[in-house]
């Protein structure tokens, strides 16, 4: 596998659209590929920000998230957010890399997006196998420091799954499953880095482990990605006890 980040220019809120980004700094595109663009610029394209003036941090989370944990509960005066079946800290709301006094949004709905920007290229360069991932960046419990997550992905199987194959001693395996869009979205963000880099896309190719698809995925497809119920996340156990609060997001 390779990984090759992308440099763009700066990018501003409804300066142009995600498109017309694309043109400009994806050079070509080759079959078996996979392209993954962090979530901020494509919330920049679509105007998804709104002024640091005169809006409350505390109150935009609760309308962009699902479920909350007041940061009265975090010593890190963050809040924990399920938004989009994805547990991010603060409903994904950041202001930093945002060239403005505002605070940047989370696409109104990741999946939607990511799928225009798969027809989009897979029409463009005429492609059979191309991935795309929209990418965040969480924290993962118990460890210091972000990793990158893949908060949406088109055009592939997002997992592996072992299940009844053997393991190295002929054991047949019983629920091992590799999270082939999470682990990509973990080395591109890497490689895009977090800072001033400037290179909020990567181009990742030579991946014989994808089964790529020629189309969107289906409903029933994401359900067996994302988990659809909290009761069925093997974390549970720890999910239960905490004090969730409902969010004010509206389904799209």
């Amino acid at each position: 596998m390779k990984v090759a980040a992308i440099h763009t220019e700066k990018v501003f809120p409804n300066q142009k659209s995600i498109f017309e980004l694309l043109d400009e700094s994806v050079d070509s595109l080759e079959d078996g590929s996979v392209l993954a663009i962090t979530s901020k610029i494509v919330s920049l394209c679509e105007g998804r920000v709104v002024p640091l003036k005169g809006n409350d941090r505390d109150e935009l989370v609760k309308q962009e998230s699902d479920l909350f944990l007041p940061r009265r509960f975090s010593k890190w005066n963050f809040e924990l957010t399920i938004i989009q079946r994805t547990m991010v800290m603060s409903a994904g709301i950041d202001h930093s890399n945002a060239g403005g006094d505002y605070y940047v949004l989370w696409p109104r709905d990741v999946q939607k997006s990511t799928e225009e920007i798969w027809k989009y290229l897979t029409k463009k360069y005429q492609l059979k196998n191309l991935g795309v991932i929209l990418t965040d960046s969480i924290i993962t419990p118990l460890r210091w420091g972000t990793t990158g997550v893949a908060i949406a992905y088109c055009g592939f199987e997002p997992k592996n799954s072992y299940i009844g194959e053997p393991d190295v001693f002929g054991r047949k395996l019983e629920v091992s499953q590799s999270n082939i869009a999470g682990g990509l979205a973990t080395s591109a963000v890497l490689c895009m880095g977090e800072g001033s880099e400037q290179t909020p896309m990567a181009l990742i190719t030579e991946l014989p482990f994808v089964n790529f698809q020629n189309r969107t995925p289906n409903q029933q497809e994401l359900d067996t990605y994302f988990v659809t119920e909290m009761k069925e996340d093997v974390f549970y156990p720890f999910l239960k006890g905490a004090n969730w609060q409902k969010g004010r997001r509206k389904n799209q």
